[in-house]
């Protein structure tokens, strides 16, 4: 398992900060067994991918282990808005490399500079990116994710564009919507929301961003500092590893490993099964001649 460094992580407000916070607690008080959470949203542009890694940000600041996977195999957009790039310089292998069966789980995911925060990638742009998902390989990650992570955050494609987050829906604990303010319609938002509810997935809520403070007095000026000066503000995080997060970096090695070696082992067991099943429907074909 390679290391790769998100270059473009911007200081946090203490507005940014207190936000977060409160989307935290409020995740948690949805109940124990919400572990993957799908983000969706109505319409490309609305926030959701930003949203996605700053709440990633604040769980593992509260000492969870986080995995995100980006599962937007249509347009992708967080390798490049972070310029991440790998300890070694090669390419970034990602999510359509794992459910395409070209790469083991163990090679596509990523640690960060983050000690508990971990990354799949979403590869190439794919042309048959539901098919993949509703293939074996995506149930099998998502299972055994679970146990390894406190949390795994699923950043989908938007679903009124394509119909990917309903499909990927039906694996996770719950969902949440983000909405861009005044960029679109109510009636958008409800159609999204049925469509999440007809894969009984269960909704955790959303998350209203691109807030206009000018316009809605203290509650705008709140959100609107979080997500409306987010991108102004100049300054890196730089975490300094200490001995106990390269402990946890070592141990998420480990886990990772144990869960991409029982993946394969099942999908060489399925084959196996597969083949054997062949050979004896030859044969009773023969015996039949």
């Amino acid at each position: 398992m390679q290391e790769v460094k998100l270059n473009e992580m911007r200081k946090q407000s203490n507005a940014m900060r207190e936000s977060l916070r409160e989307l935290r607690t409020n995740i948690r008080f949805c109940g124990n067994d919400i572990k993957t959470i799908l983000f969706t949203s109505v319409m490309p542009n609305e926030g959701k991918s930003t949203v996605v890694m700053d709440f990633a940000r604040s769980l593992v600041e509260a000492d969870n282990r986080v995995l995100v996977i980006d599962a937007d195999m249509r347009k992708s957009v967080l390798v490049g808005r972070h310029r991440a790039k790998t300890s070694d310089g090669a390419g970034i292998l990602g999510l359509s490399h794992f459910l395409s069966g070209q790469k083991s789980l163990e090679e596509v995911v990523y640690q960060t500079q983050f000690a508990n925060l971990m990354m799949i990638f979403a590869g190439p742009s794919v042309i048959n990116p539901t098919e993949l998902l509703e293939g074996k390989y995506y149930s099998d990650l998502i299972e055994s994710m679970k146990g390894v992570f406190d949390y795994v955050l699923i950043d989908c494609a938007p679903l009124g564009a394509a119909i990917d987050a309903a499909v990927i829906a039906k694996e996770c604990d719950g969902a949440v919507i983000v909405i861009s303010q005044g960029e679109v319609s109510s009636r958008a938002v409800v159609s999204v929301k049925k469509q999440l509810e007809a894969s009984g997935v269960r909704i955790l809520g959303a998350v209203l961003n691109k807030v206009d403070k000018k316009k809605t007095g203290y509650y705008g000026k709140y959100y609107g500092n979080y997500y409306g000066n987010y991108y102004g503000r100049q300054g890196k995080v730089m975490q300094k590893r200490s001995v106990p997060q390269k402990a946890s970096m070592k141990q998420n090695l480990e886990d990772i490993k144990r869960a991409s070696m029982a993946i394969e082992k099942d999908n060489k067991e399925d084959e196996e099964g597969q083949q054997n099943e062949k050979q004896h429907s030859k044969e009773a074909a023969k015996e039949e001649d």
